[in-house]
């Protein structure tokens, strides 16, 4: 950048109090003088990577997860170069303090722990002007968009507008993982209300406080949103995210042919789960066509994943019907099966014929499942005598225990590991340190949705995808399943290790733009080398000359 692009920065204090082009102690003494910072910053230059040297040993002073989140939203509020070049140099360190499953607790304290304003809340008071409010948002060329209205958060239930958290930690990632650009993206919250007592009993709780709109307002509300984010970010990838049941399905059948978007909960989940039993099989030499698999949980998460993994095993050459009838789901009322009254429409598709039965151990004995997903929300679900059977019926059972955060987890690697003696495939939502049985060291996979979005949202952004497809989540996770080392599956690994993120991400862009282009969905042109060009879009967080 030469002087006169300097010129047209800001100037002293309000340089420094600009997150996205402050340098901290880093400006150099020909940009202090040229940009007026002469006696605004300590005299010593200092490297980046001497500030992030600053960073980690303050960062690992704090006295629990939830004061370092704190530490590091202040320093994204302070120098987001610094803040995501941190981030990237300690990728597994802060993904679970700045996602889950600190972001969750996060979450529940967000009025209590408030600093700083970040992204949009959009209320029902904006009604007939929100196309005017998103347009005060500072940057115009915004291409990723995650919004929550703050029903079900994580495993965590209703939050409201404490459901910001989710958004924000969302985008972080995009950019982490990924390399989306941090000024192309924007966390909203539609604050529609809260049915949480506590939170509308809460003097600082920042939401409206008020119950739940509902039916047609809240149709109508939501139909103004998506129409407004059309007209004022037109090339924006709109990501839903932690919707209740009751309106995720339907807003996704609402929306997805109408403008470039998708659901992270049902079609990330499944895409991630559906590369993980991917690579179950590897382990196996079995076709997934061949598995029977039991979802604990019967939400959106397990629709969505059922709902491509049929789409798997038909590509397998199996038919729908038979691929169907191979996904059992145990819901809280017991086993889904046809003779019952009560179940909700997405559910229905798969209930089958078979006797009632409620406890989930004598489901798995009368399923007799290859494998078992745990997307419940709650803890401790799978017991000793659950993996102990799963583990008679299965020389290799695959168990994965998805639920966030970890508090939620169905059962721990460790539980896993010891309890099936060391044959388990397992997973977990959140992480776990890794297990040990008979002297062997087990590295556990995370089954996060992080290895999917963040690259499916790069892949939409190089090559100007108008839509998101079923497709395109099939095709990344066979992309993801085949990244896998065959040194990490000896050490029970089914996912690459956190480190290795921005290449998967890389690949997984790749993956996204090729069915772009191929199913003419693309708007920008297309390059020679696809992968060559997602790599050279991915943001690096180091600062630029300024004079």
């Amino acid at each position: 950048m030469n002087v006169s692009s300097a010129r047209a920065l800001p100037r002293g204090v309000d340089l420094i109090h600009d997150p996205a082009l402050n340098k901290g102690t880093a400006f150099t003494k020909e940009e202090q003088r040229a940009l007026g910072l002469r006696g605004l910053v300590p005299p010593r230059v200092c490297t980046q990577d001497e500030q992030v040297l600053r960073v980690m040993e303050n960062y690992r002073h704090k006295p629990d997860d939830l004061e370092k989140y704190i530490y590091m939203i202040g320093l994204q509020d302070r120098n987001e170069t610094l803040f995501y070049r941190v981030v990237m140099d300690h990728i597994e360190e802060m993904m679970p303090i700045i996602y889950t499953p600190v972001v969750g607790q996060a979450c529940q304290q967000y009025g209590h722990i408030f600093r700083r304003a970040h992204g949009m809340f959009i209320t029902p008071e904006h009604k007939g002007e929100i196309a005017e409010v998103l347009g005060d948002w500072p940057q115009p060329d915004v291409r990723v968009i995650v919004v929550t209205d703050g029903e079900r958060i994580l495993g965590l239930g209703d939050l409201g507008a404490n459901g910001m958290g989710i958004p924000i930690g969302k985008l972080s990632l995009y950019t982490a993982c990924a390399g989306v650009h941090p000024r192309h993206t924007l966390p909203i919250t539609l604050d529609v209300g809260t049915d949480n007592e506590n939170l509308l009993q809460d003097p600082l709780y920042l939401g409206t406080p008020q119950p739940r709109l509902r039916g047609e307002a809240y149709d109508a509300f939501v139909d103004e949103f998506v129409t407004a984010v059309q007209k004022i970010f037109p090339k924006a990838l709109l990501q839903f995210e932690d919707f209740g049941n009751r309106n995720a399905f339907r807003l996704l059948q609402r929306y997805r042919d109408r403008l470039c978007m998708f659901n992270d909960d049902i079609q990330g989940t499944a895409s991630v789960t559906l590369a993980g039993l991917y690579t179950a099989m590897r382990i196996t030499n079995h076709k997934l066509a061949d598995q029977r698999i039991l979802f604990h949980g019967a939400g959106e998460a397990a629709i969505g994943i059922a709902d491509l993994v049929v789409s798997a095993m038909v590509a397998e050459g199996v038919n729908k019907d038979e691929a169907m009838s191979r996904c059992w789901f145990r819901d809280s009322k017991g086993l889904v099966e046809s003779n019952r009254t009560d179940l909700q429409a997405h559910k229905r598709p798969y209930a089958h014929a078979h006797a009632p039965l409620q406890d989930l151990l004598a489901i798995v004995k009368a399923v007799r499942p290859t494998a078992l997903i745990g997307v419940s929300g709650h803890a401790n679900q799978f017991t000793r005598e659950i993996v102990d059977t799963m583990s008679k019926l299965n020389d290799r059972p695959i168990i994965f225990a998805l639920s966030n955060p970890t508090a939620n987890s169905e059962c721990t690697a460790q539980q896993a590991i010891t309890w099936s003696q060391g044959r388990a495939i397992f997973a977990s939502g959140s992480p776990f340190p890794p297990a040990t049985y008979a002297g062997k060291e087990y590295v556990t996979g995370q089954g996060n949705n992080s290895y999917i979005f963040p690259g499916v949202g790069l892949g939409v952004v190089v090559s100007g995808a108008r839509r998101v497809t079923d497709e395109m989540f099939f095709e990344v996770a066979r992309t993801l399943a085949q990244l896998l080392s065959e040194e990490d599956l000896v050490k029970g690994c089914i996912y690459p290790p956190l480190a290795k993120i921005r290449d998967v991400s890389a690949h997984i862009a790749a993956t996204v733009a090729e069915i772009a282009y191929k199913r003419d969905l693309a708007t920008e042109p297309r390059p020679k080398d696809i992968l060559q060009q997602v790599r050279s879009r991915q943001y690096q967080p180091y600062y630029q000359s300024y004079v």
